[in-house]
């Protein structure tokens, strides 16, 4: 197999999934505990992400298209937090009942945009989102929030496998090194996901247009 410095992978991973007509933005847990000092997960330069979110939203508002949010929580004594709270113990911060209000989001929906409460990295993983997305119509997911390896890409691939979409903002994406973040997106881009900067994004939103 001939690797190239645009396709890592090869020629065998050199497909898109493309958009379709009615895209969502989903904002993946985009939440204090990564964007302000002291949080548990704090990365180091979330800024340009949020702006680029931010934006992503924007366009999805003024398109007439839908914007659902994500967030971590569980129970107080985290018995729905199965193993993922053992492996990182850190999770805890989004128990009810825990300090420092972390799990708060960064950005504020609106009203009539749904916040998925999840436990584990997926969005999708034992929640409403496929059954949300699919009842609005929704065939492509605009996908941005942190982070990069962990979260974004779990959801990326589990919307694949749910037959959305999956559109990884680069730009409205972070990680805790630029390293990790580049390599995740190599790897998103190759088997699961079409990974696109956020002016393409933007105008791909623009393009729908209100109803």
């Amino acid at each position: 197999m001939e690797l190239t410095g645009d396709r890592p992978h090869g020629r065998a991973f050199s497909g898109r999934v493309g958009w379709g007509t009615r895209p969502a933005v989903l904002v993946v847990d985009l939440v204090r505990a990564y964007t302000e000092p002291g949080g548990p997960f704090l990365l180091p330069d979330p800024g340009p992400a949020v702006a680029a979110t931010a934006s992503l939203v924007d366009a999805a508002r003024a398109a007439g298209l839908p914007v659902v949010w994500t967030v971590v929580r569980y129970d107080r004594g985290l018995a729905d937090g199965g193993l993922f709270v053992r492996k990182v113990p850190a999770l805890a911060a989004f128990a009810e009942g825990a300090g420092g209000g972390w799990g708060g989001l960064v950005l504020t929906p609106e009203p009539g945009e749904p916040v998925v409460a999840k436990q584990y990295a997926s969005a999708f993983f034992g929640t409403s989102l496929a059954a949300t997305l699919h009842t609005a119509g929704v065939d492509t997911v605009v996908i941005a929030g942190v982070s990069t390896s962990g979260c974004i890409r779990a959801t990326a691939t589990d919307a694949l496998g749910h037959g959305f979409r999956p559109q990884v903002v680069r730009d409205a994406c972070a990680d805790r090194t630029p390293e990790v973040h580049e390599q995740n997106l190599r790897d998103l881009d190759a088997k699961y996901a079409d990974v696109v900067g956020v002016a393409e994004a933007l105008d791909r939103l623009a393009a729908v247009g209100p109803d």
